[in-house]
């Protein structure tokens, strides 16, 4: 109400930044017409060139804008007909972007978020906004949900950038570091958000700067914005290596917690997606184990593993959460339904899941490097999206990315009529009546999209057409490798297909012959998700470009949205009714207590994101010092002054910390350099300043240095060795703080209990602790400058390693993701840094 008598005085904000882009278009098109007249093909990429000098020479990207937008225009129009290769196939080009479409490509160049509906054409949409700012030499990054979608459109708008005289390329994962280089040397570089978050942290452990990929992040456009800064932004991405650590005790928890009980020995928080041991519980168990007390007899490790062994069997469900394939885990995105292949549930949950189900189990990991995709998008200079469904989460894109939400109008009117839910006690009742529905639409030759929330409920649809002689296609994350064959089919006369939430986006699915007569695609949800935002991805399965179509929602009182968070009065509202099961009911007061539910759920999530987001921004600070100070040895020449400054620093700091002893002095510097300061010369240094002393041993430790250096064949081994031993110093220590730190937001969590903020303890204990990382990092350094036998094999430059990938979420509340390996790295294999040593003498010493 409020909104609304706001709105009435100053006007819909929507509809002002639609008429302010609207004033681009009839300069944009009167600029393409003088271009249909004036040029030839070949004087295309010649303008190209042009708009390239006058921005060098000082014109900005949005004095260009309307030259930029309708050259990309114009070669659209001038490849009308012509053909080329997509993903294997022929495409004749047929595409000129509408007026609408050059306003959504305003909206990404402004760093903006587009929300277009399906079927409006975000992909060429965005051709516009790339052209303009890959002009800058900068490179400009298109970030989509998978390689299958990057390596089709790059194939697929490519032949318009080469019209333009652009260079495309694509990042895949398993490239050499040359293939990766050159794909980022590009005017425009396509990959997968996975792919170029992982390229930074790998840049980040490279051990020179020949070896690193990325150019500084310019502009990035995400595509499906929303499943990636949103629905993936709990998710970090991580490198890990395994940790040595016995396997065995998986299995013999997993044995034990079967003789556990839920409400007496354990209970369930379905919310959280935690199982907590009673009092009685904790007893049970210790007898098993036959131990006085778990916790003092087999500390606070053993512990966790009983809670992971305890979840694992108790909370996590097969074919739900997760399924067994070829004797692996693999983990089911509860977003898309998709199969998440080489990702793994973290802190030991993973493995206990593999224990619980007999196979093989792999060990935990150490971190090597770690961020999450907030903080990595936030390092773009300017960074846009694009997607169907952002206006309901527009609060976080502002508050976390500061994207602005900008709906564009639809080139035609949405006709697709979207029906209310049918609301029924039970799910039995629910999926009984979207089968009558789904056979009358196949009987007229109607086709049926039907979207699920769970692998689970897809299969048991299926059983149910099956049942009843409906032929169907099933696409969940069990028939991935068939999903766009089955989606490129789902709008044939005919045709019923079931899918998990949203597998397959990505790809419109196109109405068949005759099929806008039958009403066009008619879209059934089996039930409401969590998110308003996926349910209405869904829907707009249906009814692109105009199309007709229809959607509806079944819903029962006992899904789990109105089970787990919907309350007990939902079932009361029911039982009043007195109708029969299979009878459904239409109810404002129950529609809106299903929407408040959700937005109860995204409000939660919201949290737990923002939650993450304020945790992870303490290490990023720390991320970026290290980082920074890690490229500054990678770009500097010749380090030998770097040492000799670090030599002063550490004298000034021990003498200044160790003021008035002497001895501990002594201790301090000879720990550094054996020979500094012997006893007989003790004598001589008591009656020294301060200032005295530290120019002392100032000269002495410099003159060591220089002796060290003369020791050596040429200088330049010395040089490279600093950059090494700086590097792997670095990196060691590096690597234990993100540990440390993992297990400080562990343990601050229970100060909540002491009527203290956790967030404030762990920013004020991570401040210590990373001040002692840096004198830690100063120290062992300089320690190793002195100590360390050089000799040229250790300097030598060795070819980089693959990194191996892992993800992991190990902030995330309701299920610890972890990221999951492709091979992960072993003791005697070649580190992941790219030093050409083994793990274990590298960054595993």
């Amino acid at each position: 109400m409020v909104l609304k008598l706001i709105e009435k005085i100053i006007g819909d904000p929507q509809k002002k930044e639609i008429k302010r882009l609207e004033s681009y278009i009839g300069k944009i098109n009167a600029i393409e017409l003088e271009y249909q007249e004036k040029l030839q093909d070949e004087d295309v990429p010649k303008k190209t060139e042009e708009l390239k000098k006058r921005y060098q020479d000082g014109e900005t990207l949005e004095d260009l804008l309307p030259e930029a937008f309708a050259l990309v225009k114009n070669a659209c129009r001038r490849l009308v007909g012509k053909k080329w290769d997509v993903r294997g196939n022929e495409y004749v080009w047929d595409m000129v972007p509408y007026d609408v479409q050059l306003i959504g490509g305003i909206v990404l160049h402004e760093g903006k978020i587009a929300e277009m509906k399906t079927g409006e054409g975000k992909t060429l949409v965005s051709t516009m906004p790339i052209f303009l700012n890959a002009i800058t030499g900068k490179g400009v990054h298109v970030v989509t949900v998978n390689e299958y979608l990057a390596t089709r459109d790059a194939e697929w708008m490519g032949g318009v950038f080469r019209f333009l005289g652009l260079k495309v390329g694509v990042i895949k994962h398993g490239q050499n570091p040359d293939e990766k280089q050159e794909a980022y040397r590009a005017d425009i570089t396509y990959g997968t958000n996975n792919e170029f978050g992982f390229d930074y942290l790998r840049d980040n452990m490279a051990q020179s700067k020949e070896r690193m990929a990325q150019r500084d992040l310019h502009y990035a456009i995400v595509d499906e914005v929303d499943s990636i800064l949103i629905d993936e932004a709990r998710t970090p991405l991580i490198i890990s290596a395994p940790a040595e650590e016995s396997t065995e005790k998986y299995n013999q928890y997993s044995r034990l917690v079967q003789h556990l009980r839920e409400n007496t020995h354990y209970n369930i928080d379905e919310k959280q997606r935690v199982a907590t041991l009673t009092e009685e519980g904790i007893k049970k168990m210790e007898d098993l184990m036959g131990v006085d007390n778990i916790y003092t007899e087999r500390g606070f490790a053993e512990v966790h593993h009983i809670e992971s062994a305890l979840r694992a069997n108790a909370v996590y469900k097969k074919d739900i959460d997760y399924v067994v394939k070829d004797g692996q885990i693999i983990i089911v995105d509860e977003f898309t339904g998709r199969l998440m292949e080489g990702r793994r549930f973290s802190q030991g949950l993973h493995q206990a899941i593999e224990a619980k189900e007999g196979v093989e189990i792999k060990r935990e990991s150490k971190t090597l490097a770690t961020i999450t995709f907030q903080n990595y998008f936030r390092m773009y200079e300017k960074l846009a999206g694009m997607t169907g469904t952002a206006a309901t989460e527009e609060e976080e894109f502002i508050s976390i990315y500061g994207l602005n939400v900008v709906i564009i109008p639809t080139n035609k009117p949405i006709v697709r009529e979207d029906q209310s839910d049918a609301i029924y006690k039970s799910q039995p009742s629910k999926f009984l009546a979207i089968t009558k529905k789904t056979k009358e639409l196949h009987e007229k030759g109607q086709p049926v999209l039907i979207g699920t929330i769970s692998v689970e409920k897809s299969e048991m649809l299926s059983d149910l057409l099956k049942a009843h002689g409906i032929r169907h296609n099933v696409l969940n994350a069990k028939q991935h490798e068939r999903e766009a064959e089955i989606v490129a089919n789902a709008g044939q006369k005919g045709a019923v297909t079931i899918a998990t939430n949203m597998a397959g986006r990505g790809t419109d699915i196109k109405l068949g012959d005759g099929v806008k007569d039958l009403g066009g695609l008619y879209v059934i949800g089996s039930e409401r998700h969590e998110s308003r935002r996926i349910d209405n991805q869904l829907r707009g399965r249906s009814g692109r470009q105009g199309d007709p179509g229809g959607s509806q929602f079944y819903v029962s009182m006992d899904d789990d949205l109105m089970r787990i968070f919907g309350g007990p009065r939902m079932k009361d509202i029911m039982e009043r009714f007195k109708l029969p099961d299979d009878m459904p009911i239409q109810n404002p007061l129950i529609s809106r207590s299903i929407e408040s539910a959700q937005k109860k759920v995204e409000g939660r999530n919201f949290d737990i994101r923002k939650h993450l987001v304020q945790y992870d921004d303490v290490i990023n600070t720390h991320r970026e010092i290290i980082y920074s100070r890690r490229q500054k040895i990678l770009d500097t020449e010749s380090l030998k002054n770097d040492a000799i400054l670090l030599i002063e620093n550490q004298v000034e700091e021990i003498v200044l910390t160790h003021a008035g002893d002497p001895k501990e002095i002594f201790e301090v510097v000879s720990a550094i350099h054996r020979d500094a300061v012997n006893p007989i010369a003790l004598e001589k240094l008591e009656g020294l300043s301060q200032e005295q002393l530290i120019d002392h041993l100032k000269k002495y430790l410099e003159t060591e240095y220089e002796e060290k250096e003369k020791s050596l064949p040429e200088p330049k081994i010395m040089r490279q060795a600093e950059r090494v031993i700086m590097l792997r110093v670095i990196d060691t220590h590096w690597m234990n703080h993100v540990d440390e730190l993992k297990e400080l937001r562990d343990a601050v969590s229970l100060s909540g209990y002491g009527q203290r903020d956790p967030l404030v303890e762990y920013k004020n204990q991570a401040f210590r602790t990373f001040e002692e990382l840096v004198a830690r990092i100063d120290r062992s350094i300089l320690t190793s400058l002195f100590h360390v036998k050089i000799n040229v094999q250790l300097v030598e430059k060795q070819p980089p390693q693959e990194v191996k990938k892992i993800r992991t979420n190990e902030e995330k509340i309701e299920e610890n993701l972890d990221g999951g390996d492709q091979k992960k790295i072993g003791r005697n294999d070649p580190c992941p840094c790219g030093s050409g040593k083994k793990y274990k003498k590298c960054h595993g010493a």
